[in-house]
């Protein structure tokens, strides 16, 4: 699957995928649908890409005006497409890339400068990672109060089971993608 940048700075430039069914990138045009829902809260944001695979939500969100992105993945092989991509792009001052399960904390985030407002997760479908990495981002404390979280999931997966400080504004389905659009609401 070839990949691009949608918009912005880098509109055009094409992204290094992994070959094989590893990863799942997100189509361009579920990509696009998503950045015309979020295109008044990408500009100066500070964005966390959870599941980064190829890097290709955060690049976008740079593309687009975001401040830094700090990217998170545990598989060697997509993190070294990652860094080809950042480098190639020349965006190694904007970004950051931490290799953590996501799945059991994210204490990784402690070190971070800055509160996040905005978080991309794309995890492997249907293998219950959703509830329990939005409990971790939770925990993890770096996040400001009505920080976005777009999670892209199945649409036979729930994204919210238990109660979270989190409430879906949006949903759109996108064949058996469904893109769920949460708000953080700190306690």
């Amino acid at each position: 699957m070839t990949l691009r940048i949608i918009a912005g700075e880098l509109k055009g430039r094409r992204l290094r995928s992994l070959r094989g069914t590893k990863t799942r990138p997100t189509a361009d045009r579920i990509r696009e649908a998503i950045f015309n829902i979020l295109a008044f809260q990408i500009q100066e944001s500070t964005v966390l890409d959870l599941f980064a695979g190829t890097g290709a939500f955060g690049i976008e969100a740079l593309s687009r005006g975001a401040e830094s992105v700090v990217f998170v993945d545990v598989d060697d092989d997509s993190i070294g497409v990652l860094q080809e991509n950042i480098k190639s792009l020349a965006l190694e001052s904007m970004t950051r890339i931490i290799r953590w399960d996501l799945t059991r904390n994210l204490n990784c985030l402690g070190l971070l400068r800055s509160a996040v407002n905005l978080v991309f997760m794309d995890p492997p479908y249907n293998k219950n990672m959703i509830e329990p990495t939005l409990i971790n981002l939770h925990s993890s404390r770096s996040m400001e109060n009505g920080a976005r979280i777009v999670v892209e999931h199945s649409y036979l997966e729930p994204v919210l089971k238990s109660q979270l400080p989190f409430d879906i504004s949006d949903q759109r389905k996108y064949g058996k993608t469904l893109v769920s659009i949460l708000n953080y609401k700190e306690p």
